[in-house]
């Protein structure tokens, strides 16, 4: 095998995992796709991943969950009071299903929708995924006590979660907006009431 070759056919294979699992979930994402999607030889899979299916997975999740976190702390960094951070998140939520035309969801709900008895390992890397994506919205919210705010942090990211699922159903933005306008009026209201204001 041509070692300059190995990097590249392994991202590519790691890429294909990530939009194939974002289209369709664990189901769709079997070996056969990822060579096919990523054109790479498929001799070169346990190569590459010896644990098969489950490693190829796992490590695919992991880059999609860097980029995920990226892409939510920019969109809340981007404003400076509770409301106008959630507004943020959700309008770049809406344009990122919209750049997909609708065929992509979050990768990690939809292979939890996958899940069964036999993949113990994945769920813990999802449950894990989803509570750093929680952590991470929680830092950009002072609702005044911790708890509070990891629980309101928790709400946001079930209704993106949600929202994707109707957004594809219904070829339509919408939902993220829905949710987006309700949650921020819902961070205003309980900054206030934690004493956190707007200027």
């Amino acid at each position: 095998m041509n070692s300059k070759s190995e990097p590249g056919s392994r991202a590519r294979m790691v890429e294909a995992a990530i939009t194939l699992m974002r289209g369709s979930g664990l189901s769709g994402a079997g070996i056969n796709e990822i060579v096919r999607v990523s054109g790479a030889p498929k001799g070169s899979v346990y190569h590459f991943f010896p644990q098969g299916k489950l490693q190829i997975t796992t490590e695919a999740l992991a880059v999609y969950s860097t980029r995920v976190v990226a892409f939510i702390d920019q969109a809340l960094a981007s404003e400076n009071q509770p409301g106008a951070r959630v507004s943020a998140l959700f309008s770049a939520f809406a344009r990122r299903v919209e750049q997909g035309d609708f065929h992509q969801s979050c990768a990690v709900g939809t292979v939890s929708l996958d899940l069964d008895g036999d993949l113990q390992a994945l769920q813990d890397v999802l449950g894990r995924t989803f509570s750093e994506w929680t952590a991470l919205i929680a830092a950009h919210f002072d609702l005044g006590d911790s708890d509070r705010t990891r629980s309101f942090a928790s709400l946001v990211l079930t209704a993106i979660e949600g929202a994707y699922v109707r957004a594809r159903a219904e070829r339509s933005a919408r939902p993220f907006m829905e949710a987006g306008e309700w949650l921020a009026m819902l961070a205003d209201q309980q900054a206030r009431a934690a004493g956190q204001s707007p200027e």
